[in-house]
């Protein structure tokens, strides 16, 4: 039996867990993946305070390690159900078993919301990329592009410029969504071709990815744009498929008032897959130092 079981390890997770230890919980943290989350597959953070750049990866794992030093439990698997309701929660994985807690915080992150082009699927791995920082290297020296506006569409942007030939951002709007710094630095970055306006319309290729057909939302005009790859960066879908439609809004977020609290006694929630309109590594964290806190309170 815990006193709080943390749902992922991303930045809001591992937050939650050293408040969480430090406050006397005995705390376990379920993750189907890898400790970091999406903050792990970024290549350089340059906005987390106290780090001028640092990697996600490295980030992450300095936050893992100190939940570890704290005596936090960590437990590789898939929850396949949970149990939210009353005064113990559980969560039932695919080959663990079932853990126990008298409090629960979901940090499970969202993850990135495909194009739902005709040969999506089939091409992952084959030209078509959610991760710039994972698949970029394989790209040395070729065409790629970049679909979307915000900050991780940007950066991925940049990084990808230091190996491929050339890169296309693709987005759909006159004007970026990402941060005026990141925009002005794209705009200026040699090797970075910004398309206004346009989307991409289909995935052309026979075994492997050749061409990504862009069309310009004004004009209705449509053309062929000659790469070998592309890198999704489009969005997010929360990872709330487990849990309770009472929690959610109607876009799959989890509504919470301040203190990360949902409308579940002893049930909190922290990180990208909460309602809320800034995501990044210094909000989720503070997000589940908040979650753990109320978690405290909660249980005393």
């Amino acid at each position: 039996m815990y006193d709080v079981i943390i749902l992922g390890a991303g930045p809001a997770g591992l937050t939650a867990g050293i408040y969480a230890a430090r406050g006397g919980l005995k705390t376990v943290v379920v993750e189907r993946k890898a400790a970091g989350g999406q903050a792990a597959l970024t290549a350089e953070i340059e906005n987390y305070p106290g780090f001028k750049n640092i990697s996600g990866f490295e980030l992450a794992s300095l936050m893992q390690a100190q939940c570890e030093e704290l005596g936090v439990d960590f437990v590789y698997d898939t929850p396949e159900c949970l149990s939210l309701d009353g005064e113990i929660k559980s969560v039932e994985t695919a080959y663990s078993g079932t853990f126990e807690g008298r409090t629960a915080i979901i940090a499970t992150g969202a993850s990135p919301r495909p194009l739902g082009l005709p040969r999506e699927t089939e091409l992952i791995g084959s030209g078509v990329s959610y991760c710039a920082t994972c698949d970029g290297a394989f790209f040395k020296g070729k065409p790629v592009a970049v679909v979307g506006g915000g900050n991780t569409a940007v950066e991925d942007a940049l990084y990808l410029a230091n190996f491929a030939s050339e890169v296309y951002l693709i987005h759909r709007r006159d004007a970026l969504r990402a941060s005026a710094l990141l925009a002005d630095k794209v705009k200026n970055a040699k090797g970075v071709t910004i398309l206004w306006d346009s989307v991409v319309t289909a995935l052309n290729g026979d075994n492997r990815l050749s061409s990504v057909t862009v069309k310009n939302v004004k004009t209705q005009s449509e053309r062929d744009l000659a790469v070998n790859g592309i890198f999704i960066a489009a969005g997010q879908t929360p990872a709330s498929e487990l849990l309770p439609a009472e929690i959610l809004d109607d876009k799959g977020y989890v509504v919470t008032d301040a203190n990360m609290a949902t409308c579940i006694a002893g049930v909190f929630a922290a990180g990208d897959v909460r309602q809320k309109e800034l995501r990044q590594v210094v909000t989720a964290a503070a997000d589940g130092a908040i979650a753990a806190d109320s978690a405290i309170k909660y249980l005393s």
